[in-house]
């Protein structure tokens, strides 16, 4: 599917308001080589204000999107509920999308919102991304346990004994060293700041 799909046309457009509604899915997350989100089901609707000068575009996104889940790693959906104002203005200059402003140039006559919309999904997303509460994958969760000291002593003095073989010894390798890169893993960075110019809803987004 190509960005054309989330274009608007405002060539020959009224001055004042005009609506427009659309929806994306997985093309659009395949289309940015998403290595987050790997499906989902959005509807993007935008209010467009025309004037002789320039246009203001009222964007809101809802719908979910799936990801793995931080616990158990299995698909998760995570609700999307996005509102933004997107200025867009003209310019004989070529100026990059700057995450605030879209610039034309004078002969264009449509909108590409692929990039818009697909960032705006993006920030979207809470930095934990998981299940509610129960909904996660037991097998999963079970083989992510982190083993305590006192389990691994005793998994230690088990492995001590002479009818163990050189298997159990390669497996308590493993775990020691999982242990020592748990221990040793820095905090994660806080999450980027969203653009000021985006206003993002996002009530019981990280339940």
């Amino acid at each position: 599917m190509g960005t054309q799909s989330y274009s608007i046309v405002f060539q020959g457009l009224s001055a004042g308001r005009h609506e427009f509604r659309f929806e994306v899915g997985k093309g659009l997350f395949e289309e940015f080589q998403s290595t987050e989100i790997k499906d989902g089901k959005c509807d993007v609707e935008v209010a467009l204000e025309r004037s002789d000068a320039h246009l203001e575009l009222e964007i809101r996104i809802t719908g979910h999107v799936i990801v793995a889940c931080d616990r158990c790693l299995e698909d998760c959906s995570i609700p999307i509920d996005f509102e933004g104002r997107l200025p867009v203005r003209f310019s004989d200059e070529v100026h990059e999308w700057d995450g605030e402003v879209l610039w034309l140039l004078p002969g264009e006559n449509s909108i590409d919102l692929s990039q818009y919309v697909y960032e705006s999904i993006v920030l979207s997303l809470p930095y934990q991304r998981v299940h509610p509460e129960g909904e996660c994958d037991p097998d999963m969760l079970g083989r992510f346990r982190i083993v305590s000291q006192d389990e691994f002593a005793t998994l230690e003095r088990q492995s001590e004994q002479p009818e163990n073989t050189g298997e159990q010894w390669a497996k308590l390798a493993a775990l020691r060293e999982r242990m020592e890169h748990e221990t040793a893993e820095p905090d994660a960075p806080d999450a980027p700041d969203a653009p000021a110019e985006r206003k993002q809803k996002s009530e019981e987004k990280e339940k």
